[in-house]
C-alpha cells in the first residue's frame, strides 16, 4: 500500500482557499526560481557583454523556453491523470502512469535532442535574427538543446509530483538549480569571459544538478503511489489517457509559442534595438505571467482530484475562487508593467534605448496581466476535467486568427512601435476568455457541470 505522506494536498476535504494557496505559492516560488534561469542569463550577459549578446540569449531563451512549454504541456496529461487516480483512490493505476510518462518522454527527449542540433542555423534564420547576434544565437542554442533530455527529465519529475498534490519538492528542485545557475553564470560569463556560451553552460549544468538532487530525495521519499522498477514500461491503457489529455494542450501550446516566436520574428526584423528590448521585455512579462501560470497549474490539480472522487460541484467553486484570487494580484502587477517598465527594465540593461524599447512593449503588454488569470484558469479548469480539446482550439484560433494577424498588422502602421505591437497579446486573450464562456455555456447545457 503507499505511505501517507503529508507534504501532499488533499483538495477533496478542507476549505477551497486554503487548498490552493497551500499548493499555488510553492508552485509560484517553483516558477519564479524557474523564470529566474533566464532572467539571470540576460542580466549577467547584459553586465558583461553588448546589445548583440543581449538579443542573443533573448531570442535563444525564448526558443528553449517554447520548447520547455511544450514539454510541460506534454506532461500535463500525467498531471491529470494521476491526480484523477489519486482522487479514485487507485494508486497503483497512478504508478503505471509514472512508469509510461518516464519511457515516453525519454524517447521524445532523444529525438527532440538529434532535431534542434541538426536544424539550429535554420531556426535562427527563420526568427530573423539580427546579422551581429546570428553567430551568438546559434551558439546558444546548440547548448541549450544539448541539454533538452535533462530538462525533461525535471519537468516529469514535477509534474509527478503535482499531480500527487506536492509542490514543496519542485520548489526545493528549481531552488537547487536557480542557486547553481546564478554561480556558472558569474564563473562562465564573468570570470572565463564565454558570454553567450557561459550562460548557455550555467542553464544546463543547473539543470543537470536539480535532477540529480531530486532523483536523490525521491529514492528516499514516500509517495502516495504505487511504484514499482516494473512499470517503467509503456501500458497502453494509460498512454492512450495520458496523450488524450496532453497532446491537444501540446498542440495548443506549441501553436501559442510559434505565435510569439512570430511576434519575435517581426520585432527582430525592425532591427537591433528593438531586438534586444523585446529580449529584456520577455524576461520581465515571463516573470509577470507567473501568477496565472500558478493558478492554472493549481486549478488543474484541484479540478483533477475532485472530478477523480465525483466532486464536480467543488471543482467549479475552486475555479472562480482561482479566478478571483489571481485578477486581485494582477491589478498590481498591471500597475507595475503599465508604469514602471522603464524602472524594471534598467535590471537588465543600462542602455536608455534598450530601456525604451522594453519599456514601450511592456505599456501594450499590461492589461494582459489582469485578463489572462480569467484565460489560464479556464485552461486549468479543461485539462483537470481532462476535456482538453477546447483548450487545443482556443490555442490554434487566438494563435492563428488574431495575435499573429494582429501583430502583423500593428507592426506595419506608420510610426508604430513595440507598445503597438504588445497590444496584440491582451486583445488575443481577450478572444480566450470569450471562446471559454461559450464551451462553459455548452457543458452546462449538457448537464456536465
Amino acid at each position: 500500500m503507499a505511505k501517507e505522506n503529508k507534504k501532499e494536498v488533499s483538495f477533496v476535504e478542507g476549505p477551497i482557499f486554503q487548498s490552493l494557496i497551500r499548493f499555488a505559492l510553492p508552485v509560484l516560488g517553483a516558477l519564479i526560481l524557474q523564470a529566474a534561469y533566464g532572467a539571470v542569463d540576460l542580466l549577467v550577459v547584459g553586465w558583461f557583454g553588448d546589445a548583440s549578446s543581449i538579443s542573443a540569449v533573448g531570442t535563444g531563451s525564448n526558443f528553449m523556453q517554447m520548447v520547455t512549454l511544450i514539454i510541460t504541456s506534454l506532461a500535463m496529461g500525467s498531471t491529470v491523470m494521476i491526480g484523477q487516480h489519486i482522487g479514485e483512490g487507485k494508486p497503483d493505476k497512478a504508478g503505471k502512469t509514472v512508469g509510461t510518462s518516464i519511457v515516453l518522454f525519454a524517447i521524445i527527449g532523444v529525438v527532440m535532442t538529434v532535431i534542434l542540433e541538426l536544424f539550429a542555423g535554420p531556426i535562427a534564420n527563420i526568427l530573423q535574427v539580427p546579422a551581429e547576434s546570428f553567430d551568438k544565437t546559434v551558439l546558444n542554442l546548440r547548448i541549450c538543446s544539448g541539454g533538452i533530455l535533462i530538462i525533461i527529465a525535471y519537468n516529469v519529475i514535477s509534474s509527478v509530483l503535482r499531480g500527487i498534490g506536492n509542490a514543496n519538492l519542485p520548489l526545493l528542485f528549481v531552488g537547487i538549480a536557480c542557486a547553481a545557475n546564478i554561480a556558472g553564470d558569474l564563473f562562465f560569463v564573468g570570470v572565463l569571459k564565454l558570454d553567450v556560451a557561459g550562460a548557455a553552460l550555467a542553464t544546463v549544468l543547473a539543470q543537470l544538478i536539480s535532477v540529480i538532487a531530486s532523483m536523490g530525495v525521491l529514492k528516499k521519499g514516500n509517495l502516495p503511489i504505487e511504484f514499482k522498477k516494473e512499470d517503467c514500461r509503456i501500458d497502453h491503457d494509460e498512454l492512450k489517457k495520458v496523450l488524450n489529455v496532453g497532446v491537444p494542450i501540446a498542440l495548443q501550446e506549441t501553436t501559442v509559442q510559434i505565435s510569439f516566436l512570430v511576434i519575435n520574428s517581426i520585432i527582430n526584423g525592425m532591427g537591433l534595438m528593438p531586438s534586444a528590448g523585446y529580449g529584456v521585455a520577455q524576461k520581465l512579462t515571463s516573470f509577470i505571467m507567473l501568477i496565472p501560470s500558478s493558478v492554472m497549474q493549481s486549478v488543474s490539480a484541484f479540478v483533477a482530484q475532485n472530478t477523480g472522487a465525483g466532486k464536480k460541484d467543488r471543482a467549479w467553486k475552486g475555479f472562480l475562487t482561482a479566478i478571483a484570487t489571481g485578477c486581485s494580484l494582477g491589478v498590481v502587477i498591471f500597475c507595475i508593467g503599465f508604469f514602471g517598465g522603464s524602472v524594471i527594465s534598467r535590471i537588465f540593461t543600462s542602455d536608455p534605448a534598450v530601456i525604451e524599447q522594453s519599456a514601450a512593449y511592456l505599456r501594450g503588454f499590461a492589461p494582459e496581466c489582469i485578463l489572462t488569470c480569467v484565460l489560464f484558469s479556464s485552461i486549468g479548469y479543461f485539462n483537470g476535467r481532462g476535456i482538453s480539446i477546447p483548450v487545443m482550439l482556443q490555442g490554434i484560433t487566438s494563435a492563428c486568427l488574431i495575435r499573429i494577424p494582429l501583430a502583423l498588422f500593428f507592426s506595419h502602421l506608420p510610426n508604430t512601435n513595440l507598445t503597438f505591437v504588445g497590444i496584440s497579446t491582451p486583445i488575443t486573450t481577450v478572444y480566450g476568455i470569450c471562446f471559454f464562456m461559450i464551451c462553459f455555456a455548452r457543458l452546462k447545457k449538457k448537464g456536465q457541470m
